[in-house]
């Protein structure tokens, strides 16, 4: 497993070796004590997997509060996403600052989110899955977003935000410069 470390303390890139012939190719993605040897203890509890079928589709930035915060790692099955992670932890010295990388079946990166970030994505390509493990199971009274396109934030989503493709929850996320954290 190849770890490069981000600007973001605790946001990691995993690439997970693939051994390949020419029927494809195996790959391990997550085995517990090879990532407790990098550093990287998550107890994951929950699986998600997401299909979004435009390019352009924006899906966060999304957060849970304590008690139920959650650390991620995300992967793309299919298609391309920019996956994208904001420091809200109100102590840090990167707080409001943010990371990008462009997961793809292709390329094979995972993108480990512990909590105390804000976690979203854009499509890329069509028909774009987003598989994620998860530390805590879904609460929704815990349940936070912000808005992808907080100009105080500044993110480069690679799209026209006007043009993004939202949910409801997301097109009335507030900005980030109104949110108050629930991580010190």
């Amino acid at each position: 497993m190849h770890v490069q470390e981000t600007q973001l303390d605790g946001v990691v890139v995993l690439t997970p070796k693939r051994f390949g012939d020419e029927r494809g190719y195996f790959s391990e993605v997550w085995n517990k004590k090879t990532l407790e040897k990098l550093g990287i203890v998550a107890d994951f509890v929950q699986d998600n997997h997401s299909l979004s079928v435009p390019v352009g589709t924006v899906r966060g930035l999304h957060f849970q509060s304590p008690p139920h915060a959650q650390d991620k790692l995300v992967r793309c099955g299919a298609g391309a996403v920019l996956d994208v992670a904001v420091d809200i932890r109100k102590s840090s010295p990167t707080y409001g600052r943010w990371v990008a990388e462009e997961l793809s079946a292709e390329n094979g990166k995972q993108l480990f989110v512990p909590k105390g970030f804000l976690h979203g994505f854009a499509t890329l390509a069509p028909n774009s899955e987003l598989l994620y493990k998860c530390s805590d199971v879904y609460a929704p009274d815990c349940d936070g977003a912000v808005h992808f396109a907080s100009p105080s934030l500044d993110i480069d989503w690679q799209l026209d935000a006007e043009q993004a493709i939202l949910s409801e929850k997301d097109a009335a996320a507030i900005d980030f410069a109104d949110f108050v954290s629930p991580f010190e």
